[in-house]
């Protein structure tokens, strides 16, 4: 028998680089598998036989509310569809205003972030430096949705053109936009 020995040095450096990489290698393909494994599209788009089972929440279209800020007035537009809030944002909102309020548009922000992922104007939180000016932009929120919720029992109008109405409590406006 003829065999040589053969000795191979290994560096711990080298051991530990090797190791971290495999890890990183690893943790990556299952990464890439949950991501992109078929079934796992989280929330799938809803059959129409699904849509006509639920309940509507509110009657589609754009509602608005005002806010009054030093003797200026700001809008709050909401746009709703039939089962959840769309968007969110302020209209009329001039050079004075966010001078003299720089928190308005970060307060906003922070809320259409909570309420777009929950749905919901319920367990909203703010920071506590803007807590009033975002105590002033949810009431605007809740203003408007009120005048977009559907009554017990209610169907969604269907309307195939643009109305407009004025609610003479609160100078408030209501614009329907379905398509």
């Amino acid at each position: 028998m003829n065999s040589k020995t053969k000795i191979v040095v290994l560096r711990m450096k080298e051991l530990i680089y090797t190791g971290i990489f495999v890890l990183l290698g690893i943790l990556l393909i299952v990464l890439l598998v949950t991501m992109f494994a078929p079934g796992r599209k989280g929330k799938e788009p809803a059959s129409p036989v699904e849509v006509k089972e639920e309940q509507s929440l509110y009657r589609p279209g754009l509602y608005t509310a005002s806010i009054m800020l030093g003797g200026n007035s700001i809008d709050l537009e909401v746009t709703v569809e039939k089962d959840y809030i769309a968007s969110i944002r302020l209209v009329n909102l001039d050079e004075t205003i966010t001078t003299m309020y720089p928190l308005m548009q970060p307060a906003l922000e922070n809320l259409t972030t909570q309420i777009y992922s929950s749905q919901s104007l319920d367990n909203i939180t703010y920071p506590e430096e803007n807590q009033y000016t975002s105590m002033v932009i949810l009431d605007a929120i809740k203003t408007a949705l009120e005048k977009a919720k559907l009554k017990d029992g209610e169907e969604p109008e269907e309307k195939t053109g643009a109305s407009e109405g004025k609610d003479a409590g609160n100078n408030s406006t209501k614009k329907d936009t379905t398509d």
